[in-house]
């Protein structure tokens, strides 16, 4: 099994956001440096799909010639760049 290159890191956390990293780490019985490797992991998976959601409509949009269908694209796409 292939060996993972570790490098350590320095981080500061707001103190609100580590009680809530200790409260998992506790609750599931891992270290806080594991909950955080956890969730950044999560975080930018995602992101990820989140990017991934966004290009295939907008390629669905470039695609449409549907007129009513460009209009609610290009709103979903306006909701994704903008928010709501």
């Amino acid at each position: 099994m292939a060996q993972r290159k570790l490098v350590r890191r320095s981080v500061t956390l707001p103190q609100q956001l580590d009680k809530q990293v200790e409260a998992i780490a506790k609750n599931r019985r891992l270290s806080g440096n594991r909950v955080l490797v956890e969730l950044l992991e999560l975080g930018l998976e995602a992101r990820d799909q989140k990017e991934r959601a966004f290009f295939e409509l907008a390629e669905r949009f470039r695609n449409s010639k549907n007129p009513d269908e460009v209009k609610k694209l290009g709103d979903e796409l306006g909701h994704f760049v903008f928010g709501e």
